[in-house]
């Protein structure tokens, strides 16, 4: 952790690498990255892989679930990324500290499956191989190619929420699908309520489980996802428009990713752009220049505490006056 430096005349800018409030999502979206590009055991070594199944073990409730914090109530989208995350890691389906394995599939399966999933949730269960794209709702790259004067252009977002959409769009553009392992088998088994391939993916597009729900989809929000979804998609992926098109916003899009990743050195401005940043580098070119540098950052975000091992979240403060400092201290 660096001090904040004092300019004379000018403001105090500190740049640290703090340990974050949320506990479940962040860490394991890295490991799900590594899984699929085949370097968890290389960036992850036995020792580390002890510490962050530790870190599971002590934060999961009393009812088998994980929140979004570590005082949070469980969420369908943080406990099957800690259900999964411990799979990857090596424990059974009944297995882990306690039965943390069975309490975890139990309280999933009780709340109606992985089908209920936010959209984060169905994006990263979409990309590891235990859902399919055809059940999430759309989040086309073409959005990118749009005049940056129109005020839907995705320059006009918050560079956070921005940074997150930016690979996911183009991870959804492509239809990216990591390597489907005996064990991505083995979890489309085990987080179901019904046989996987009679799954009716369209119909469980809006489908999200009240504990996840925290402002609810306004009409209009799935009037749009479902005129993407059923008409402008199908047109997209067709051949012509797929080579005039959707190549070309795939393209443009990887262009920003690169351009960002280059400026940050390769941290990004935070673990969940990086995570998704580094991915879609990988699903661009897996032995890619762009891959590798992103790999030699990632031990930068690791933090071992008390209770094990942990991501790391990016912060700035910028502190151009007293009131200014007060009001933006925080800027995550």
């Amino acid at each position: 952790m660096r001090r904040p430096q004092q300019h004379r005349g000018g403001p105090s800018i500190s740049y640290q690498l703090c340990k974050p409030v949320t506990v479940i999502g962040l860490l394991k979206m890295l490991i799900f990255s590594m899984y699929i590009t085949g370097h968890l055991y290389t960036i992850f070594p036995q020792e580390h892989r002890r510490e962050i199944l530790r870190y599971i073990y002590y934060h999961q409730n009393e009812v088998g679930g994980w929140g979004l914090h570590i005082e949070g109530h469980s969420t369908m989208f943080c406990t099957t990324l800690g259900y999964i995350c411990m799979r990857i890691l090596g424990e059974g389906p009944d297995g882990g500290l306690d039965n943390a394995g069975a309490k975890a599939r139990k309280w999933i399966l009780d709340h109606g499956s992985v089908t209920h999933m936010p959209s984060w949730g169905k994006t990263w269960l979409s990309i590891h191989g235990v859902f399919e794209w055809s059940g999430a709702n759309p989040m086309p790259p073409e959005f990118w190619l749009l005049p940056s004067f129109l005020p839907m252009h995705p320059a006009k977002i918050r560079c956070y929420c921005r940074m997150v959409y930016m690979p996911m769009s183009y991870l959804y553009g492509k239809r990216f699908v990591g390597p489907i392992t005996p064990l991505i088998k083995q979890l489309r088994e085990e987080l179901y309520l019904q046989p996987y391939n009679k799954i009716n993916w369209k119909k469980i597009r809006h489908l999200c489980a009240p504990e996840d729900i925290y402002y609810p989809h306004p009409l209009i929000q799935d009037l749009m996802w479902d005129s993407l979804y059923i008409r402008t998609e199908p047109l997209l992926t067709r051949w012509l428009l797929n080579k005039l098109i959707r190549e070309k916003a795939l393209q443009l899009t990887m262009e920003h990713i690169h351009y960002e990743d280059e400026n940050s050195r390769y941290i990004t401005i935070g673990c969940v752009e990086k995570v998704l940043c580094m991915l879609a580098c990988w699903a661009e070119e897996p032995n890619s220049d762009y891959f590798r540098k992103h790999l030699a950052r990632i031990l930068d975000y690791l933090w071992v505490a008390e209770d094990g091992m942990k991501m790391q979240i990016f912060l700035c403060f910028a502190m151009l006056s007293a009131h200014v400092h007060v009001a933006t201290r925080n800027c995550w």
